[in-house]
């Protein structure tokens, strides 16, 4: 066939093309492209980037302007930065997720400042999970957390002002909130609106453990 009878419909240039997550066009501030900045001369200092590719790297991320330009930059890496999620969150709209934890005859942990994504996915079978949100990066307002554990412990500690609202399904198992713990006076010169945990929780002969607030190696100090 000619190549002018190619029906028109089939030509690889009509096709539509992908979207563009609403999120990844906004503008980056200057503190963003620190933390950056950051990733990379830690990763070049670790031995992961060449010095040449740190001078590439940073001579992009300086120039760019959105969010979208920042991600590829570092997407290589382990302290990648997380993609955001669209701001504020429409009801009914998808949320990005990370990668799933499956865990099998063993354990993991995510404790301290890491940057969790907006929807974690948990699989644990005979293992033991801990996720320890109160020093993690958290940018988004809710947070997502969905587990299947079976003969297995599941831990989620969440900030002590979290709003959690947990949908559990206990099959010979358990699923426990710890519930609110007291709270100190809000600091008015510093106003933060409480992260909100949507939990969605099936234990069979297992167990799912949420709880509020700092480790107590941390409240004491030892950690």
């Amino acid at each position: 066939m000619a190549q002018d009878e190619v029906p028109q419909d089939n030509r690889p240039q009509d096709a539509a093309p992908a979207p563009v997550d609403p999120a990844l066009r906004r503008r980056v501030s200057d503190a963003e492209r620190e933390q950056v900045a950051d990733v990379l001369r830690d990763a070049a200092g670790e031995g992961r980037l060449s010095y040449t590719e740190l001078e590439e790297r940073l001579e992009t991320l300086y120039t760019s302007k959105t969010y979208g330009e920042l991600v590829p930059l570092t997407a290589d890496l382990p302290n990648d930065l997380p993609q955001p999620a669209a701001t504020p969150q429409q009801p009914g709209a998808v949320v990005p997720a990370g990668n799933p934890i499956h865990v099998f005859l063993s354990d993991t942990k995510r404790l301290g400042n890491w940057q969790p994504p907006q929807r974690q996915e948990v699989n644990a079978v005979l293992g033991d999970v801990t996720l320890d949100y109160t020093e993690a990066h958290l940018p988004y307002d809710e947070i997502h957390v969905d587990v299947k554990c079976i003969l297995a412990d599941v831990k989620i500690r969440v900030p002590a002002d979290a709003v959690v609202i947990l949908d559990s399904n206990p099959i010979l198992g358990s699923v426990t909130d710890q519930g609110p713990t007291l709270l100190p006076a809000p600091d008015p010169n510093t106003p933060a609106r409480p992260k909100t945990f949507h939990i969605r929780g099936t234990a069979i002969l297992g167990e799912i453990k949420i709880k509020r607030g700092p480790r107590l190696s941390r409240r004491l100090g030892l950690a």
